[in-house]
């Protein structure tokens, strides 16, 4: 009976070790094992690719010009409303001229005057001088009849002056288009009265056409050294959200403008509005097109930001994993001025810089991360050119998909993979 007893036990212990056996396993292959590494690739291709510069501006006539008024007084009429065409000279508003048509009157009378005291002082100035021929008067009296005369032609001269300037004030009633153009902006109405004391008060703006404007886009000054008078220009605005419209750059001006620290240059795009659907005031957005390459060789930037997880094993011995460095021959076009011009040259400030990638050796779990030295050119903020290193077909490593228990990193949205992350 003792030995069925010691017998039943042993059993059980065995049992009871098997299953601690078969768990102590499980939890050892299901958690403490290294989950293998797998890597997102992308097939380096060639594409069309355009590094741009982006930037918000202003739509503004190319001239503006503003008018005002020399003189002080109520607006008697107004000949022209908001988008009037107005032509050169016309008279488009005009001021009451009361007061300086009575300055005129004024200015005349004392002209007059002057003129009768002038006659008056000849007269006396002939018979002085008779007078004193005939030793019938001193040279003092003489002398003062002379001076007195010269003070006469004097005061109509004055005289004279002023009543002219009493004219052009009364021409200045008669407010007058400088330009050719259109009324884009009003801002007195009839009855008002507009003082001219201190400063010129503003009544018209008037555009002088408005098929040609341009754009004053604030461009911060880390690009603007890639802009250059020429270059093809894309914006749109919020009143037609899908319309593209075009312009060039006509100036790139040097004057900084520094808001809470940031610097920037105005940029000057010149525009065409034959159907005039843009309008003075719109805000555009900018896209400068600073480089293009019509055939690439391309990569995405996930490739540049990969860094090598922990745990990953990569080769130092350049192996086959890519084929023998060449160079991107692809036609392109660079914007570097009207037009831009056909070949594998290089915009300004486009020099190649050097970056590492990485590329898969071997298949499966058993690949190895290969590192390549390559060189790169423009990019677009998606994709960036490789000008030497790789080869057209190659897979370049974007990113990690973790097996086992670890999660997958999110998508990089401008790289096409995810950032890389260890255990």
């Amino acid at each position: 009976m003792a030995e069925k007893t010691r017998s039943g036990w042993w059993k059980w212990i065995l049992i009871v070790a098997v299953l601690a056996a078969l768990m102590g396993g499980y939890f050892y292959f299901r958690h403490g094992r290294t989950p293998p590494i797998t890597y997102n690739t992308t097939t380096v291709a060639r594409g069309e690719l355009t590094k741009l510069v982006t930037a918000t501006g202003t739509l503004n006539p190319v001239v503006n010009v503003t008018v005002g008024s020399q003189v002080s007084g109520r607006i008697s009429k107004l000949n022209v409303d908001f988008n009037s065409a107005v032509t050169k000279g016309q008279i488009i508003a005009e001021i009451d001229p009361a007061t300086y048509q009575a300055a005129v009157e004024q200015s005349t009378a004392d002209l007059a005057n002057a003129r009768a005291n002038l006659e008056l002082q000849r007269v006396q100035a002939d018979r002085s001088s008779e007078l004193f021929t005939n030793k019938l008067i001193s040279g003092s009296d003489y002398d003062t009849a002379i001076a007195t005369l010269h003070e006469a032609e004097a005061m109509v001269k004055i005289k004279q002056a002023s009543l002219n300037n009493s004219l052009v004030n009364l021409n200045y009633c008669k407010i007058v288009a400088p330009v050719d153009g259109v009324v884009i902006s009003r801002a007195v109405e009839l009855g008002q009265t507009v003082a001219s004391s201190f400063n010129t008060p503003t009544i018209f703006q008037i555009a002088n056409d408005l098929t040609k404007m341009q754009i004053d886009s604030a461009v911060a000054e880390a690009d603007v050294g890639g802009i250059l008078e020429g270059q093809t220009v894309d914006f749109t605005v919020d009143a037609y959200p899908e319309r593209t419209f075009h312009g060039s750059v006509v100036q790139v001006r040097n004057s900084p403008t520094t808001v809470n620290n940031v610097v920037t240059y105005d940029c000057v795009i010149g525009v065409t509005n034959a159907d005039y659907k843009l309008k003075p005031g719109m805000t555009a957005n900018v896209s400068i097109v600073v480089a293009q390459r019509e055939d690439a060789l391309t990569i995405p930037n996930g490739a540049l930001r990969f860094r090598v997880p922990e745990g990953a094993v990569v080769l130092t011995n350049a192996t086959a994993a890519v084929a023998a460095p060449t160079t991107n021959t692809g036609g392109g076009k660079v914007a570097g001025g009207p037009g831009g011009h056909r070949g594998g040259g290089r915009g300004r400030g486009d020099r190649p810089a050097a970056h590492t990638v990485y590329v898969l050796a071997g298949e499966g779990e058993d690949a190895k991360l290969q590192a390549v030295q390559i060189k790169t050119g423009i990019t677009d903020g998606i994709s960036t050119e490789v000008v030497s290193g790789l080869d057209e077909g190659a897979k370049v490593v974007t990113g990690t998909i973790s097996t086992g228990t670890a999660a997958t990193p999110p998508a990089n949205p401008f790289g096409g993979g995810g950032f890389p992350r260890g255990r």
